[in-house]
């Protein structure tokens, strides 16, 4: 992380003739801010990630799991049943451009995906193949496969209780859908959860899906440039943020339906060179993921820490119950909510069974994991598989793609910078809505929260601010806890559109649309 500097808070601030004195200053604050901050929110912070007793693993996971978990089996596997017609519904085959909403199926679903795709696709994995070895991989399609049926449940409510207003935008999302859902069935507590919700998406978005962004982003960009203020690239970040959301969702949709296709190509591209670079390593490496699920290859924690990794990596990657993607997925034009739910099925198999897949196979199949030749066990120390590069996180997966082709670390740098500056867009809007649920509609409420998140995109790329990180991360999953809690109330009204579309769709009443 960028610690905020002398320079760039005199440029920022204009005060340029205030010299040596203030720069102590200027780092005391920082610190203290810091140390400050940590201490008044540890204790949230460690309870939202605490681990079962005797384990390594967050309780906050297992919520995330068990929930994706009771939907993919009340929902009778529906991931799997429904994914022809997820994608029937994607290319627009029943859509009416006449329906209530802003966005098309395909723009709901980029805008989503861009606001789970990102650093933790590339560094995220590598912590977890790098801690629970190949095996990892594994448990973390599973859960992706599992958290579709997650996706599915949130979507449709979203899109069932949204609020549709007369100039043709719409709000929705689980603040929604707790506040209405629960007042349908006469069930009590639905605004306090809304309220609690809209909180934490807000903490949420102005730290992790902007400030951390933001920072990483100018990592990325310094590490290839060279060191120089971190506040230049939150200025730059904040100018081009603001323009694409300053026009709300239909303008971040009309980006994201660009970006998001082609950061996922050019990743995705990129690992298949080096996988194709190393095709004679492709069977080993699956049955190293395989066998790893299994047994763990002899890393510390064997088949468990595998597993723990996988699943960790899954759910803090596709974000399945967290409740966000709801809020994008709102936004859809079609008079059936159910619609909305199967596209939103192909969002964790794209964010977590595809592109976190290539990011373990690319750092599996160029040998980044250092081996004992006699054994052909993985080498562990402290904790974690020793790599041959030395790096860990997002310089192991930097590492892997510059085995192969040495330039291949700046098509991650720019993968990286995409993935940042698309994730900052749509948490803004996450942001924004839970904002007007709490302080009500209109233009002026809307700059007002605009601006505020521009702001803090310069204080992420400028300052190091680790502990607000930690805090907002932990404010993403506290959404969770108050998602999934009101989903398992929700989840009949689900099925009910459920069967009643199932049974439209056979008969032929529901017909794809032409003009």
């Amino acid at each position: 992380m960028h610690t905020l500097t002398k320079q760039a808070i005199f440029t920022a601030t204009g005060l340029t003739a205030l010299a040596a004195p203030t720069l102590a200053v200027a780092q005391s604050i920082d610190e203290k801010v810091n140390a400050g901050f940590a201490n008044a929110t540890g204790w949230f912070v460690n309870l939202i990630f605490m681990p079962f007793p005797g384990t390594s693993f967050p309780w906050i996971v297992a919520w995330l799991v068990t929930a994706a978990t009771i939907f993919t089996i009340y929902f009778g596997f529906i991931q799997f049943r429904a994914a022809g017609h997820s994608i029937s519904l994607v290319k627009g085959d029943y859509s009416d451009p006449d329906d209530a909403g802003e966005v098309s199926h395909f723009q709901a679903l980029a805008t989503a995906l861009s606001g789970t795709v990102g650093l933790g696709n590339i560094a995220g994995v590598a912590v977890a193949v790098g801690i629970g070895g190949p095996g990892a991989t594994f448990w973390m399609i599973l859960a992706g496969l599992m958290g579709m049926a997650s996706k599915f449940t949130e979507c449709t409510l979203g899109v069932k209780y949204r609020n549709e207003y007369a100039d043709g935008t719409v709000s929705g999302g689980p603040m929604y859908y707790l506040t209405k859902g629960f007042a349908e069935r006469g069930l009590p507590g639905g605004r306090f959860l809304a309220v609690m919700f809209s909180i934490f998406c807000i903490l949420g978005a102005l730290g992790g899906g902007n400030m951390f962004q933001s920072n990483q982003a100018h990592q990325q960009i310094a590490g290839i440039v060279g060191d120089y203020p971190g506040w230049i690239t939150g200025v730059i970040f904040a100018i081009i943020v603001f323009l694409v959301i300053v026009g709300g969702l239909q303008s971040i949709a009309k980006v994201t339906e660009k970006i998001v296709p082609f950061m996922g190509v050019l990743y995705v591209l990129a690992a298949l060179v080096i996988i194709l670079l190393n095709a004679d390593q492709i069977g080993w490496a699956f049955g190293q993921i395989f066998e790893g699920a299994f047994t763990g290859l002899g890393v510390a924690g064997g088949m468990v820490g595998a597993l723990i990794q996988g699943f960790k990596r899954a759910a803090f990657s596709n974000e399945a119950g967290v409740g966000s993607a709801a809020i994008a997925h709102s936004a859809v034009r079609t008079k059936e909510p159910i619609t909305e739910g199967f596209v939103s099925l192909l969002e964790p198999f794209i964010d977590t069974v595809v592109i976190c897949t290539m990011t373990a196979l690319v750092i599996i199949i160029t040998g980044q994991l250092a081996m004992d030749p006699e054994t052909g066990l993985y080498i562990v120390e402290d904790g974690a598989i020793k790599t041959v590069s030395g790096a860990s996180g997002v310089g192991l997966t930097s590492a892997a793609f510059g085995s192969a082709i040495s330039w291949f670390p700046y098509v991650l740098a720019l993968a990286v910078v995409l993935f940042a500056f698309s994730t900052m867009i749509s948490w803004s809007y996450y942001g924004l809505k839970a904002w007007t649920y709490l302080f009500g509609e209109g233009k002026a409420k809307e700059i007002t929260f605009k601006v505020i998140f521009c702001i803090f995109v310069v204080i992420g790329a400028a300052a190091n601010l680790g502990p607000v990180i930690d805090f907002s991360d932990a404010a993403i999953f506290a959404m969770a806890v108050v998602n999934i809690f009101g989903l398992y109330f929700l989840m009949p009204i689900v099925k009910r559109e459920l069967d009643s579309y199932w049974s439209r769709l056979k008969s032929g009443e529901i017909k794809k649309f032409t003009n």
